[in-house]
């Protein structure tokens, strides 16, 4: 299914950079990319420009240790919105201080869920007022104890390996 008019199928290239990339995009030159994939560094520039052109990049974020750098409370706000409001209302929790995501769900209800990181409790309450001062019923909140994630693997790239000559690496944050 396109996703617009306009949509172009990732080749095999594109999908081996998408792939390297995910799993460290700060440390990877386009030549070593190139050298990994077997095109020219050129050819890498080119394609991470036109795949951040088409919106299929939308930005490079650094994996941070909430924890480690003095924020040792993260926790899940589920909320419910009107649907009516569901959009605005997630764009302006994301601006509340500590949120650090915000996911719009589609359901009718608990369909906000907002993770926020806190060095101490009153600021969890914090937010959790905040929230519900926008207009956001609050359901729940959760103590997130570990955050695990790994980059989507199925561009269909078995020949991509990382560093340590494995097809994919999984994530740990605190």
């Amino acid at each position: 299914m396109c996703a617009s008019s306009e949509y172009t199928p990732l080749d095999e290239t594109d999908r081996e950079i998408l792939q390297i990339l995910q799993r460290d995009a700060r440390n990877k030159t386009a030549v070593a990319i190139g050298e990994q994939i077997g095109v020219s560094d050129g050819t890498v520039r080119n394609r991470i420009g036109n795949l951040e052109q088409r919106g299929i990049i939308e930005g490079y974020v650094p994996i941070i240790n909430y924890e480690e750098a003095g924020y040792q409370l993260e926790i899940r706000i589920t909320c419910t919105s009107r649907i009516v409001n569901r959009q605005e209302l997630a764009d302006e929790a994301l601006q509340i201080e500590g949120v650090v995501e915000v996911q719009e769900l589609m359901t009718g209800r608990e369909n906000i869920e907002v993770t926020a990181v806190a060095p101490k409790h009153d600021d969890v309450t914090r937010v959790a007022q905040t929230l519900d001062e926008l207009g956001l019923q609050v359901e729940s909140e959760e103590l997130i104890r570990h955050h695990y994630f790994r980059p989507f693997n199925h561009f269909g790239t078995e020949s991509v390996v990382d560093d340590e000559g494995e097809a994919d690496a999984d994530h740990e944050l605190s």
